[in-house]
């Protein structure tokens, strides 16, 4: 059973899940991007794992990339199923292709509400067309479920995949002197607390609603550090100066992934502040499972996937806030910062959620999804 799987690309946080999706179901990876997306940071580059997989050269027309290698390769590839994110070109050729060669096609998506764009308004009649007739659908959580539930798609047609990262890697431990030298680093002292915020500084992160609910703490023996690159960071600076904290925020830049663990192991809390925005509502936040992996409680907002989605659940494994809501954020840093039997609780919890919360897992509700839409192969759960 061979298994065409379309995706824009494969970034760090994909390469073993892709890897072990291609040992155990059979997939092939055809990747239509070379990671030109909007949101993706150009520090963090493309990967190029042990699996199948080919990254297809684009045709460029002006400042569009187009793809028609991409019709050809789906045609000829002789893949028995399709398995392809709601991209809308690729989305509609793979669902051409899978009908015209009469295959099971499943589409993968954590978007969970309707964007607000010109071209989301125009293009989604046709996405959700596809939604309801594709054999099944992949999510990230139960929150992309029900929203796929109120477009019309049959709940039992949905299944749901962990969104997952290799807890291996991203549990390895910290030594003390690790934590020591980031702190260093960071000009954060031994009795200074310290907030973390960890990703693109850019617009729907919601990172001034968290410079204001940092202002707001009052303690001077606390240190929030905005760490990633983005086009928000001279205005979220900006901001810090204006409300005189400067001296207490850092910006260290670009964090590579190999290093993030000691980033979180270094903090007393993590913060995850998306709001939603005509083009983006944060679909997950893996950065909630890199933080939970190294036992660092997270507060996030009620716009973030994790949260919606039953990883980060309020007062049980974090805190959850309104998003847009500095004087929310501001309390909950308080109470997390304040309280030491809190931060240990909350600790404890994370880790023992996010250790289930794995590939194998993520694997097997794709494996259901295939059986579900016919692939025989499929219908038996490989060992863990």
């Amino acid at each position: 059973m061979r298994i065409g799987f379309i995706t824009n690309f494969c970034p760090h946080y994909r390469l073993r899940t892709f890897e072990m999706i291609s040992r155990r179901l059979g997939a092939e990876f055809l990747f239509f991007s070379g990671g030109q997306e909007w949101y993706w940071s150009t520090h963090h580059g493309v990967r190029h794992g042990d699996f199948p997989h080919e990254y297809l050269r684009p045709t460029v027309l002006g400042a569009m990339r187009v793809y028609p290698i991409l019709f050809w390769k789906l045609w000829r590839g002789g893949y028995d199923a399709y398995v392809c994110i709601p991209a809308r070109v690729a989305l509609l050729l793979t669902y051409l292709s899978a009908r015209l060669r009469h295959r099971p096609v499943v589409l993968w998506t954590g978007i969970w509400s309707r964007l607000g764009t010109p071209l989301h308004r125009i293009s989604f009649p046709l996405v959700r067309y596809i939604y309801r007739h594709c054999d099944a659908v992949v999510v990230y959580g139960e929150h992309v479920k029900r929203y796929l539930v109120t477009e019309g798609v049959a709940a039992e047609r949905v299944f749901v995949a962990p969104h997952a990262i290799d807890n291996a890697a991203g549990g390895a431990a910290v030594t003390a002197a690790e934590r020591a030298a980031i702190r260093a680093k960071l000009e954060v002292g031994d009795d200074e607390r310290l907030v973390l915020y960890l990703g693109r500084l850019e617009d729907g992160k919601g990172l001034p609603f968290l410079v204001e609910a940092f202002a707001r703490l009052g303690p001077p023996d606390t240190i929030l550090v905005l760490a990633g690159v983005g086009s928000e960071a001279s205005t979220l600076a900006a901001a810090a100066r204006a409300r005189g904290i400067a001296d207490r925020v850092r910006f260290p830049g670009y964090v590579a992934p190999d290093e993030t663990r000691l980033y979180y192991a270094a903090a007393d809390v993590g913060v995850l502040p998306s709001v939603t925005t005509p083009r983006f509502k944060e679909p997950w936040g893996l950065v909630v499972n890199e933080a939970f992996n190294q036992g660092l409680p997270v507060i996030a907002t009620d716009a973030v996937g994790a949260a919606a989605g039953g990883l980060l659940r309020d007062e049980e494994t974090g805190l959850v806030v309104p998003e847009r809501d500095a004087a929310a954020l501001a309390a909950a840093l308080r109470r997390v910062l304040e309280d030491t039997a809190l931060r240990a609780r909350l600790s404890e919890a994370a880790r023992r959620a996010v250790a289930i919360w794995d590939n194998a897992a993520m694997v097997e509700g794709f494996r259901r999804a295939l059986a579900y839409a016919g692939v025989t192969d499929a219908s038996s759960p490989p060992a863990r």
